[in-house]
């Protein structure tokens, strides 16, 4: 059935919007309730405890405690990491993890993102079973619940991912934007500690200022930055931790799909789970090293699903989302960052990257007053893919965290590509717009 609340990445809004301490604090509750009366919880009568972290929004400390509410109402026990990045959650989660953070959008959103015990995603089916116990009437619990502090969770996760990824960075020069969001307070001590020389910048988070102008999400400071100080390499984290891009020794853009590219030919893969959005360039790398593709829908947990499936240890996303599930349950930017710094010791990162040709693509987000898509828009998109044949494609999705269409067009030369994206826009403007 269609779900009210969740998209690719769990519930996410503007907060006081469509995201309210209300439905935070019902999410709790519910989320809760689900896990209590799993079949596949052996916990007996021990209550529920729910990790939560949460990144460095101002509304974050408000919805902190309103799912603390949600969760002690049912008699869980919420235990408060404070500000923790997304994999450090899933990495960490007890019975439940639980984010308070709306990744890469701006600060006005925020949203809520689950993870079970072991650091998976929940499924479409297990969020749809949670959007049904929201309304469920609110009775007296069998035992009072509880709040607890964690202390040190940060430190925590950074000793494993130090110890499961970190290598000799000595004589390595390298920007890092941690996009005044989660991993602030860690990321720059992590390259450091590795012997690493590190140009910080985003780490100065006030609330109002994760995601602007900086992080994953606007390459431009970290650009000029690598180039200012003569780096190596930069690293660009989104708020909450969970993704990373990169720019080049030159200050040039390096992609989600470039990064996974230079590090399945670098880590020996034989198979590598990608989303619909990553470039055909990327498949015929692939295929010219005998690596099998395995592409699933827009999400990272749809890549987890599959990577799990095909017991696969390598997957991502063009936006920069990189899982790598040997000694990690879930997509880190950190690790990622640092597998990428292992993977180009020989060659700088520009020559890495060389190895991807891209097809030229034009993407095109387009407003919308409601979710939905005519089938005239489809119909043209596989007009438009079945004329370009296998020297090109349209895809067109509703984006699953933002009210937006989404319209994506690769084709031989940048003009073509240009061309067929504005077109599809044009026609979801005036269907939707």
């Amino acid at each position: 059935m269609p779900r009210r609340y969740f998209g690719t990445d769990g519930v996410r809004g503007v907060v006081g919007e469509d995201l309210t301490a209300d439905l935070v604090e019902r999410i709790g509750r519910a989320a809760t309730l689900w896990s209590e009366r799993s079949a596949t919880s052996e916990k007996g009568s021990d209550p529920c405890h729910v990790l939560i972290g949460r990144d460095t929004r101002g509304s974050g400390p408000e919805l902190e405690a309103a799912i603390a509410r949600g969760i002690v109402s049912v008699g869980g026990t919420a235990v408060l990491a404070g500000v923790l990045p997304t994999p450090a959650v899933a990495l960490l989660a007890q019975d439940l993890g639980v984010v308070i953070s709306a990744s890469h959008n701006p600060p006005e959103y925020n949203g809520v993102k689950l993870f079970h015990g072991d650091g998976s995603k929940l499924t479409d089916e297990e969020e749809e079973v949670i959007e049904a116990l929201l309304e469920e009437p609110v009775s007296a619990p069998t035992r009072g619940g509880s709040v607890e502090q964690l202390e040190g969770a940060g430190e925590t996760y950074l000793r494993h991912v130090l110890e499961h990824f970190g290598q000799d960075l000595s004589g390595v020069r390298i920007a890092v934007d941690c996009a005044n969001g989660a991993f602030a307070g860690l990321a720059p001590k992590a390259f450091e500690q590795l012997g690493a020389e590190v140009h910080a910048i985003g780490v100065e988070p006030d609330g109002t200022n994760i995601n602007v102008g900086c992080g994953a999400t606007d390459l431009a400071v970290l650009s000029h930055k690598v180039v200012e100080a003569h780096c190596d390499l930069g690293v660009a984290f989104d708020g909450d931790g969970d993704r990373m891009l990169a720019v080049d020794e030159r200050g040039e853009p390096v992609d989600g799909d470039q990064i996974l590219a230079i590090l399945a030919l670098a880590l020996g893969v034989d198979t590598v789970a990608v989303t619909v959005m990553t470039n055909l360039g990327f498949h015929r790398l692939m295929a010219e090293h005998g690596i099998r593709v395995v592409t699933t829908p827009v999400g990272d947990r749809y890549v987890l699903e599959a990577l799990r499936a095909e017991s696969a240890v390598l997957g991502g996303e063009q936006s920069g989302h990189v899982i790598w599930l040997r000694d990690h349950v879930t997509g880190d930017g950190l690790a990622a960052a640092l597998l990428l710094c292992g993977a180009i010791q020989e060659r700088t990162l520009g020559e890495a990257a060389s190895a991807l040709v891209p097809y030229p693509q034009s993407q095109h987000n387009v407003h919308v007053a409601r979710r939905e898509l005519p089938q005239r828009v489809f119909d043209e998109a596989d007009r438009l893919s079945a004329a370009l044949g296998d020297k090109g494609r349209v895809l067109v999705r509703l984006s699953g965290t933002e009210p937006v269409v989404r319209v994506l067009a690769e084709a031989e030369t940048q003009e073509e590509a240009n061309r067929i994206s504005a077109t599809i826009a044009r026609l979801v403007d005036k269907e939707l717009g």
